[in-house]
């Protein structure tokens, strides 16, 4: 499956259940660490090529992860049909910087991926200073590798 088609799926699906994913990562062990958050598809705030991201908690495993092993993997579902997109991650939050990513571009960033991800608050002041608070970081995955069931097909895994 191409990048194209299976962002679109991503898009599709998503939509279809609140934009819902489990991030599967991976702990110093080896062993996957797994965990339900909220993505959408964007472009890549420095590059503007089309990345999955999400917005992580500062603090948390997923990001103690990603840091040690920048490389993820994202499922989306909607009733039995689903599409798991994998590939390397940035990071861009206050632990985390990203080169040519300034304090400005990291606030909208993160309201872009929250409205990405199908979210609305009704205060977005409110939210920027939450996300400050939070610690919370931008999660940005370069899709290379797309796994999926398509509808009346058997499982596809794209080498």
């Amino acid at each position: 499956m191409d990048v194209r088609a299976g962002l679109e799926l991503i898009r599709e699906l998503g939509s279809q259940d609140y934009w819902l994913a489990v991030l599967v990562t991976r702990r110093r062990s080896g062993e996957p660490a797994v965990s339900v958050v909220n993505a959408g598809v964007l472009p890549h705030p420095l590059t503007g090529e089309p990345v999955v991201a999400l917005v992580a908690r500062g603090r948390t495993a997923k990001l103690t992860y990603l840091r040690r092993d920048p490389n993820a993997t994202l499922v989306f579902r909607a009733g039995w049909r689903w599409i798991g997109v994998s590939g390397p991650v940035e990071l861009a939050g206050p632990d985390d910087p990203l080169p040519g990513l300034d304090a400005e571009q990291l606030r909208l960033l993160l309201r872009d991926i929250y409205h990405a991800a199908g979210g609305q608050h009704p205060d977005l002041d409110e939210y920027d200073r939450e996300m400050v608070a939070d610690r919370r970081t931008a999660v940005l995955l370069k899709p290379e590798h797309f796994t999926n069931n398509p509808a009346g097909a058997d499982h596809v895994e794209d080498e």
